[in-house]
C-alpha cells in the first residue's frame, strides 16, 4: 500500500466532502444537520490554510481521509492552543492511516509553536446506530487524555447527545509571553 500525506488542496474538496458527507447524514459524530455544499467546504479549505495545517492521506493515489487544526477559540490568549477534527472513509478506518494522519498533523504544528491539542467529541455512554466509542478510543490510543463533558448539548436524528473534551500538550508551557512559529 502507497500512502501519501500532504497538504489538502481546493482540488480534493469534492474527495474530502464525499467522506465528510458520510458523517453529516449517517451519524452523530459530526453535529451539522445537512452536507455543506461544495462550495462552502472550499471556503472553510481556504480559510482554515490561511493558518493551520490541513492535511489529507491517499491510499494508492486516492484520497481516503483528511485532518485539520482550528483556533480553540478567537482570544490572543489561546494562540497556543487548536482544535483538531479528522475524518476518514470508512475503508480506511482501523489500519493505522489515521494515526499516521494525526502524527503528521502535530508534527506541523509543533513546529509552529503550538503547545496544547484539543478533540471535541460527540459522545454517548450508550453506543447506538450513529455513535460508538471509536473516536474517544483513538484519541486515547494517540495520547489524549479526557478533560471536560458537556451534558445533552447536542440534538441530532431525534436524540440528545453529549460532547466530551479531550486534551494532550505536546510543549512545555513557560512563563512569559510565547511567540508562536510558523504561520499563524
Amino acid at each position: 500500500m502507497d500512502v501519501t500525506i500532504r497538504t489538502a488542496t481546493l482540488e480534493d474538496a469534492e474527495a474530502l466532502l464525499k467522506i465528510y458527507a458520510y458523517y453529516v447524514k449517517e451519524t452523530a459524530i459530526s453535529f451539522e444537520w445537512e452536507v455543506p455544499t461544495l462550495a462552502e467546504f472550499m471556503r472553510r479549505i481556504t480559510n482554515t490554510l490561511k493558518t493551520y495545517p490541513y492535511l489529507c492521506v491517499l491510499r494508492d493515489g486516492v484520497v481516503v481521509g483528511y485532518c485539520y487544526a482550528e483556533a480553540l477559540k478567537g482570544r490572543e490568549a489561546y494562540r497556543r492552543s487548536v482544535e483538531l477534527s479528522i475524518y476518514l472513509e470508512q475503508t480506511a478506518r482501523k489500519c493505522g492511516l489515521g494515526k499516521r494522519l494525526y502524527e503528521a498533523l502535530e508534527a506541523r504544528l509543533k513546529e509552529m509553536g503550538i503547545l496544547n491539542l484539543y478533540a471535541c467529541i460527540a459522545w454517548s455512554e450508550t453506543e447506538d446506530e450513529y455513535l460508538n466509542h471509536n473516536s474517544p478510543d483513538f484519541h486515547a490510543h494517540l495520547g489524549f487524555q479526557k478533560a471536560g463533558e458537556f451534558h445533552r448539548c447536542g440534538y441530532k436524528f431525534g436524540r440528545w447527545y453529549d460532547i466530551i473534551w479531550m486534551e494532550k500538550i505536546i510543549g512545555s508551557h513557560e512563563s512569559g509571553r510565547p511567540q508562536a512559529q510558523g504561520k499563524r
